[in-house]
């Protein structure tokens, strides 16, 4: 199900139990097209999060910890002037339609009340957030500024006239009469054509809403009930995240009944929990998407080009292994040399290195016997030097390789906070050029590594990138202390505070330890741990790269749902 009129429904009877009455405490926009307002309620801070994304816009409380960045946008300094210590009297919903009405009481600066809406509209691509005056309809911002010439129908902009979005020329399923829904079933006994009907009839319906509830319709005894019974589900709203027919991750208001595997579908406390849980993963790597695109093109460059660089230092170690074969020629010219004349380009001569066999020899007809023996000789040492020189290289690039690799894992993993140690490392390993502002000197803070809590209460580190990672093993721990690593393949160092952890608690470590490395969506996966006394790092090596003896092996299936109830 999407972010439909009917989850938009439920939405609001979950926010107005939770939040109205409560008072705007504090208001900031964590990234481009999101605002947390912190409403506190009951003597309970809840975080709102409103998004208009183009992918994931929604409102919802959230449990997440988002950063409230140093330096407010210009709409969160409007915000804070008209809505801080506001009074949230109600949320209400736009007939059925993907449109959240915040209704706030606040006083201006000369003490007079006045009455604000935040409107949060749901649209996809058009999502936006609007401050607009309850009493005028005037617009005091916007998160997204639209202009006549985007918008011929309506602009967002500071001052102008507010504008709720067209209306659809469709029944709102609450108010209207089910009688019509049932009209529409004994014309269309197909419940698929059925539930066509219904999204253009009624307000609000997804597809898979539409098609649930048609489902229900043509299989059930009473389908006035049925219609009824189905509606009234959204105004107690829980929450479930299932596989859909086209095997894609969804998530529902409403228990799904059609074409579901009932050990599939996961049901949560609120419709709040259900999208924290759904839109974990997705929202962080849209986030990292976006503000580490450079990163990733140039470890991408790095990597393709290193590639193509091991290709053709292997190729050149292959021609090397001819060596033997130019000496093994030149010492037989150098033998038979009087059975050469000079301008032939080819002869058959006996191989002593191989009973006697014949081996046909190429010449060149400009130069004298001896010159041709001559030449094969300095092919072979040259060839012979080469190698020495090729395995090096070869070396080189694959130190690199890995490298790259590794840091490329670290970015599928980061979070958007765990970006600027990246950088910083790509900087210092001379991949990115280093921004050097005199006027700022600004010392960049440690970064601390994520931590989990085994079940039996033992602190499990992570390190999130290679600096945390040399910092977290070679600094930090202790000596007794166990360090854990994915079986060779690129991935976090992971360490279980402790020098006796039970068996229980070094395979939780070790399903960490598996999903943050490269092979997080396999099974079975190889996880190493041994003491940290027994890891050492090479004089001169890459960040993030150690050395170990004495591990043992365990061999565990990640997963976040399998990590989850260790986050801390």
């Amino acid at each position: 199900m999407a972010f439909d009129g009917l989850f938009t429904h439920a939405m609001v009877k979950e926010l107005v139990n939770t939040l109205k009455t409560g008072r705007v405490a504090k208001i900031y926009q964590p990234y481009q097209g999101e605002l947390v307002l912190t409403i506190r309620v009951n003597r309970k801070n809840k975080a709102l999060l409103l998004s208009s994304h183009p992918n994931y816009a929604r409102a919802q409380i959230t449990e997440q910890t988002l950063t409230n960045p140093s330096t407010p946008s210009n709409f969160v300094m409007s915000l804070r002037k008209h809505l801080d210590g506001a009074i949230l009297k109600d949320i209400t919903q736009v007939e059925n339609d993907r449109i959240i009405n915040l209704h706030f009481a606040h006083r201006n600066d000369i003490g007079d009340e006045e009455d604000l809406i935040l409107s949060v509209e749901i649209m996809g691509r058009r999502s936006n957030i609007v401050l607009h005056s309850s009493t005028t309809g005037k617009i005091i911002d916007t998160i997204k500024h639209i202009s006549s010439d985007q918008n011929r129908y309506r602009m967002l902009v500071p001052g102008a006239q507010y504008l709720t979005p067209p209306a659809q020329d469709l029944l709102n399923p609450f108010v209207a009469d089910a009688e019509k829904m049932m009209e529409l079933q004994n014309k269309y006994p197909n419940y698929e054509v059925l539930a066509q009907a219904i999204r253009t009839t009624f307000q609000g319906f997804g597809k898979e809403t539409a098609l649930e509830l048609a489902y229900e319709m043509v299989n059930a005894k009473d389908s006035l009930k049925t219609i009824q019974d189905y509606l009234a589900k959204f105004d107690q709203p829980t929450g479930f995240i299932y596989d859909n027919k086209a095997g894609k991750l969804t998530f529902a208001a409403v228990k799904p009944q059609l074409d579901v595997n009932e050990n599939d579908v996961h049901q949560y406390a609120s419709l709040s929990e259900t999208l924290d849980q759904y839109y974990y993963e997705k929202v962080q790597r849209d986030r990292v998407q976006q503000r580490g695109h450079v990163l990733i093109r140039v470890v991408r460059n790095e990597l393709k080009k290193n590639r193509k660089k091991l290709k053709k230092l292997q190729q050149t170690m292959n021609q090397t292994k001819l060596a033997d074969t130019y000496r093994v020629k030149g010492e037989i010219l150098t033998t038979y040399l009087h059975q050469i004349e000079r301008g032939m380009t080819e002869i058959e001569l006996p191989n002593f290195y191989d009973e006697n066999k014949l081996i046909k020899i190429s010449l060149s007809n400009q130069l004298s016997p001896s010159k041709n023996a001559q030449k094969y000789f300095t092919k072979y040492q040259k060839e012979k030097n080469a190698v020495k020189y090729v395995s090096e290289q070869i070396a080189k690039t694959e130190s690199e390789i890995n490298f790259l690799d590794n840091i490329e894992t670290q970015i599928d993993l980061a979070k958007p906070e765990d970006l600027d140690d990246i950088k910083l490392e790509l900087e210092n390993e001379g991949y990115l050029k280093k921004q050097v502002n005199p006027k700022k000197r600004i010392k960049p803070t440690k970064s601390k590594p994520e931590r989990f809590e085994a079940s039996d209460h033992t602190t499990i580190l992570v390190g999130k990138n290679d600096t945390q990672n040399d910092r977290l093993t070679m600094k930090t721990a202790k000596k007794d202390f166990y360090w854990l690593h994915a079986k060779d393949i690129p991935g976090s160092h992971v360490i279980i505070e402790s020098n006796q952890p039970s068996e229980k608690t070094i395979e939780e470590a070790a399903t960490i330890a598996a999903y943050y490395s490269k092979a997080r969506n396999s099974a079975n996966v190889a996880v190493d741990y041994v003491q940290v006394r027994n890891i050492r790092k090479p004089n001169g090596s890459k960040p993030g790269f150690v050395i170990y003896e004495g591990q043992k092996t365990i061999k565990v299936t990640p997963s976040l749902e399998a990590i989850r109830p260790f986050m801390i």
